[in-house]
């Protein structure tokens, strides 16, 4: 049985994602957990596949664009507050920022992240434009 828990928000980012974007970590329980995931506007992530976690991901704030591929399947989505989207297991993925605020996203991942080899890199659509 877990405890109770209960968290804010971090103020600052816990760690950076291996695609760039800046983490807060949230909660989480033996299933999954949870993150705030932030990119800076007008940045773009490297593109990345999970190698066996997947994800669901929630836009509160900002607005952009996602790039997702698995095998011959491949789209571009716009990411604005109310979207939610999947990240399947092996999917390659990278997501970009417009507009004047920073693009904000709540994230579940199935199983919980397993460190820091999870993520590998892809080739995206667009070059990485980072800090």
């Amino acid at each position: 049985m877990h405890k109770f828990e209960t968290k804010r928000l971090p103020g600052q980012p816990d760690v950076i994602a291996p695609d760039g974007s800046d983490v807060r970590i949230l909660l989480g329980l033996r299933g999954g957990g949870m993150a705030h995931f932030e990119l800076t506007a007008g940045q773009t992530s490297k593109a990345v596949a999970h190698r066996t976690v997947e994800e669901i991901w929630y836009v509160v704030g900002g607005c952009g664009e996602m790039w997702r591929q698995q095998g011959e399947c491949e789209e571009t989505v716009a990411l604005v507050p109310g979207v939610c989207l999947t990240i399947p297991q092996g999917t390659c993925f990278q997501f970009r920022s417009f507009g004047p605020e920073p693009l904000a996203a709540i994230g579940v991942t199935m199983p919980p992240w397993p460190g820091a080899d999870e993520a590998v890199a892809a080739e995206g659509p667009w070059p990485a434009l980072l800090p």
